[in-house]
């Protein structure tokens, strides 16, 4: 229930993106003004889900997860009478960032029902659901070519009955602790602790290049390589989907291997490839495979930083923590968005941006190999993969 709401969400928090070049001829923006356009949810989803994941932790997910479902419907709807008004457009983009928080909602309750060693794994499960993004990408160009409004009825739709499902059916863990300090006080506690945001630094690589790539390759495919925006959506759907299957595959790897680990062979691949794409090579196949394994390391690294998560952070925290963690990484694709536009006005080129994509992974990969192999979870030395499988062992 918490994977199929939060691709719902996320489907909902990308619907301007594979439209991004229709609205930008439509209203006749500029690369900048359309960059702005569909970075803007990626901002608000991202901030939001820090008190998102905060109240999660005091009303649990069964309060958190339908409620924000029916709340995504009101800017979904918007999109129908704001299309045509600019100044409209970004105040519902602001609103729809609301679709982006379920992922500080669901983090917390996926890993409140799963042992130590198998939630990277069941988190990694629960992150496919950032294929919502490949959803938006193939079907909403593909749904409006029979109604320009109808891919907006349609997850207004789905996302209506998700909510009355999510109602019925998602169940908090009986016995989760429930936090009795304030959501200052705990959101206070959860940024004080130095692994928070050294997982938020990686995080905002990782999942942030998923983000950014998921909302700005499309403009990107149609600006340099000339595809139609249909075209462009699919491909683009197609980076977003391999990032979904990439993802449990890291929490598995981090099962098994230090998270850390993972994170950083990860990240050293997408430090390469994005040099290989920063001599722009011919899409077919150069540039498709460059991207396409780009997408497969960026994936992984997104499950095995949230591994990581589950290993070090406390029961009671891990909705803060997820926030805050979840926010940085959503703030890591808003934006490169806007730098790769800018840099096209300025420059007619993507290749700076490419190279400082490849400059951040490369230090990522540096750090996680470097520094949080060791780190300490609550004060004690960190467990390894088969340490935690013998606890969990042990328990049972």
């Amino acid at each position: 229930m918490a994977t199929v709401g939060f691709t719902l969400t996320f489907w909902a928090w990308d619907l301007i993106a594979p439209l991004g070049s229709w609205y930008g001829d439509r209203l006749s923006l500029s690369s900048f003004e359309q960059s702005l356009l569909v970075a803007i949810p990626v901002l608000v989803g991202s901030v939001g889900r820090i008190p998102a994941g905060a109240l999660t932790d005091r009303y649990g997910a069964k309060l958190m997860f339908p409620l924000v479902s029916a709340l995504t419907i009101v800017p979904v709807l918007l999109l129908v009478v704001a299309k045509d008004s600019y100044g409209l457009m970004l105040v519902v983009a602001f609103l729809l960032g609301l679709g982006g928080t379920t992922f500080a909602i669901g983090i917390p309750l996926v890993n409140s029902w799963f042992p130590p060693a198998k939630r990277g794994f069941a988190l990694g499960v629960f992150g496919m659901g950032m294929g919502g993004v490949a959803l938006s990408g193939y079907f909403t160009p593909r749904i409006a070519e029979h109604g320009e409004n109808l891919p907006f009825v349609v997850v207004a739709v789905a996302l209506a009955a998700y909510a009355v499902l999510a109602a019925l059916f998602v169940t908090d863990r009986p016995d989760r602790p429930v936090p009795s300090a304030s959501l200052t006080t705990r959101l206070r506690d959860a940024g004080r602790l130095r692994v928070t945001w050294e997982l938020s630094a990686l995080y905002a690589i990782g999942f942030g290049g998923i983000v950014a790539f998921g909302v700005y390759l499309p403009t990107y495919l149609k600006s340099w390589y000339g595809l139609d925006p249909t075209d462009a959506g699919t491909k683009a759907a197609g980076f977003a989907l391999v990032t979904v299957v990439f993802r449990p595959i890291g929490g598995w790897l981090s099962d098994r291997i230090h998270p850390a680990l993972v994170t950083a062979v990860a990240l050293a691949l997408v430090a390469l490839l994005a040099v290989v794409q920063a001599f722009d090579p011919a899409l077919n196949p150069g540039g498709t495979i460059a991207l396409l394994i780009m997408a497969a390391g960026l994936g992984t690294a997104s499950g095995s930083v949230f591994a990581l998560v589950s290993q070090v952070t406390p029961q009671p925290q891990v909705g803060s923590v997820t926030g805050i963690v979840g926010a940085t990484g959503g703030l890591g694709g808003f934006v490169p968005p806007l730098v790769m536009g800018a840099i096209y006005s300025a420059k007619d080129s993507y290749s700076i941006g490419f190279m400082l994509l490849s400059d951040l992974a490369l230090a990522g990969c540096v750090y996680a190999y470097g520094r949080m192999r060791s780190v300490r979870p609550e004060g004690g030395p960190a467990p390894s993969a088969p340490e935690v499988s013998k606890v969990a062992a042990r328990r049972t």
